[in-house]
């Protein structure tokens, strides 16, 4: 439950997210829980879990953002089918891809580190966040240019990728799939597809500071920076 947790979860809400529920150092927060401060109070979800064991169980999908090994083989062994599991501690994961797929085929896993498939690292985000909000002069980040955001990453997961890109991973084939849900770092276009993206959204949310605002022709000034 700290900042990046409950960034996140916002985030999920936002998306559409039915039910999430947040873990801290103490066990499940939900209505139980005494002595919660008014940021947590927030997060309260209404359900009888009290540890993470209890909340991953049938759970679709799990975003870790705490220490090494709190995920266990078991716990990910009770989760729904096709489940995601996003293991973002480092340098150590809280649970590695490695062990997930020794007890399940069917996981879609991603962990911060290059070294593993699905890289979920920040550098994705925040630097073409603030490219795209810099270059209409917009007065704040709203929640719908990071939503923006997110869904250029995901629309680019599905785009062909250049043989380039795959001689840096040393990969044979990067396609949409449990080993290829979001795109590499070093993929030049995410700098494109994500800076327009809120750059757009930024304009349709009013924050923007710029005047006929053309969206291609945007584009086209990103392309030629790279």
């Amino acid at each position: 439950a700290g900042a990046a947790g409950v960034a996140c979860s916002k985030m999920y809400k936002a998306l559409g997210a039915k039910q999430v529920i947040i873990v801290d150092s103490k066990g499940v927060i939900n209505q139980e829980r005494k002595g919660l401060d008014a940021s947590k109070q927030e997060l309260i979800a209404q359900t009888s879990d009290k540890s993470l064991e209890d909340a991953m169980r049938g759970a679709d999908m799990v975003l870790g953002l705490s220490k090494a090994g709190i995920i266990t083989e078991n716990m990910v062994a009770s989760m729904n089918a096709n489940p995601i599991i996003f293991a973002c501690a480092n340098p150590i994961p809280e649970i590695l891809p490695e062990e997930v797929a020794k007890i399940r085929n069917d996981a879609i896993m991603g962990t911060g580190r290059s070294d593993y498939p699905n890289q979920i690292n920040n550098v994705l985000g925040f630097p073409f966040i603030f490219r795209g909000a810099l270059d209409v002069r917009a007065s704040k980040i709203t929640e719908n240019m990071k939503l923006a955001a997110a869904k250029a990453l995901a629309d680019l997961a599905k785009e062909p990728v250049s043989e380039n890109i795959k001689k840096i991973y040393e990969r044979t084939t990067m396609e949409f799939g449990r080993e290829y849900i979001i795109p590499a770092p070093f993929d030049k276009r995410v700098f494109v597809w994500v800076s327009a993206a809120v750059a757009k959204a930024a304009v349709e949310d009013g924050v923007a500071n710029v005047e006929n605002f053309d969206v291609e022709k945007y584009k086209q000034e990103l392309e030629a920076r790279i």
